[in-house]
């Protein structure tokens, strides 16, 4: 298909740094919630107060519910190892 190596050089542009990219550390949950508005106004708390300096370095995860369950979002943090940058 025309055009579809550049759409997916650039989907994977969007999607941010891989794990090597980033080095060795790991993605600590620092705020989880069933309430979407709340999970929206943490992110901009976050990010208007300049406490992760990368936005690459935040992780956006919606886990969607069922019916016996609700839907919960979850906002992360990579933490770089001691040793790493």
């Amino acid at each position: 298909m025309p055009g579809q190596r550049k759409r997916k050089r650039s989907q994977e542009r969007q999607r941010g740094p891989s794990a090597a990219e980033l080095g060795p550390g790991r993605w600590t949950v620092v705020f989880e919630t069933t309430d979407e508005a709340a999970w929206r106004t943490e992110i901009r708390r976050r990010t208007a107060d300049h406490e992760v300096r990368d936005p690459s370095r935040f992780r956006l995860d919606q886990f969607c519910g069922r019916t016996l369950l609700p839907s919960t979002y979850r906002l992360s943090v990579f933490v770089p190892d001691d040793g790493a940058r």
